[in-house]
C-alpha cells in the first residue's frame, strides 16, 4: 500500500467486515489501471488524433469501469469490457465532432464565400490569340469557334 493511503482518498477502515475484500479490489483496479491506461490511451490517441482528448476518453473509460465495479467480478475479460467503453465514447467523440462541423457548415453556409481568383484564369485570350502567327491562329478559331 502506498504511504499516505491510509488517511487519503483511498483510504480504508480495517474495522469494517468485508475489509480484505476491498483492498483485494483496490488493488486489481491498480493493477487493471496500471497495465492497461497506457495501451489503452495510445489506441484511443491513433483514433482521435488528439492527445488530451485521448487521456480524457481513456479515463472516463476506466471512471465507468470501475462504477460497475461489481459487476466486474463476474467478466472474465475486464479489459474487454474497458475497451469496449472506450470504443463507444470514442464513437460519442465522432459524433459530437460529426455534428459540430455540420453546425459550423450551417453557420458559413450563409455567408458569401470569399472571390476566387486563380492567376491562372485571369488570361486575356484576345491578348494570347493575337500573338500567335496566323498559320496557328486560324485553325485555333476554325477548331475551338467554328467546329472545324
Amino acid at each position: 500500500m502506498d504511504a499516505g493511503a491510509e488517511t487519503g482518498p483511498y483510504a480504508t477502515v480495517t474495522d469494517n467486515p468485508g475489509t480484505s475484500r476491498t483492498v483485494a479490489r483496490q488493488a486489481l483496479a491498480e493493477q487493471l489501471f496500471a497495465a492497461n491506461y497506457p495501451k489503452l490511451a495510445g489506441w484511443i490517441r491513433r483514433l482521435v488524433d488528439d492527445d488530451e482528448t485521448a487521456h480524457e476518453i481513456a479515463s472516463e473509460a476506466f471512471v465507468r469501469l470501475l462504477s460497475k465495479w461489481s459487476s466486474i467480478d463476474k467478466l472474465d475479460s475486464p479489459q474487454g469490457y474497458l475497451y469496449m467503453i472506450a470504443t463507444n465514447l470514442v464513437r460519442d467523440h465522432w459524433r459530437k465532432t460529426e455534428r459540430e462541423r455540420k453546425a459550423m457548415r450551417n453557420v458559413s453556409a450563409g455567408t458569401d464565400p470569399e472571390p476566387f481568383s486563380d492567376p491562372v484564369q485571369d488570361v486575356d485570350v484576345r491578348e494570347l490569340l493575337a500573338g500567335l502567327p496566323a498559320r496557328l491562329r486560324d485553325p485555333f478559331l476554325l477548331h475551338y469557334y467554328a467546329g472545324f
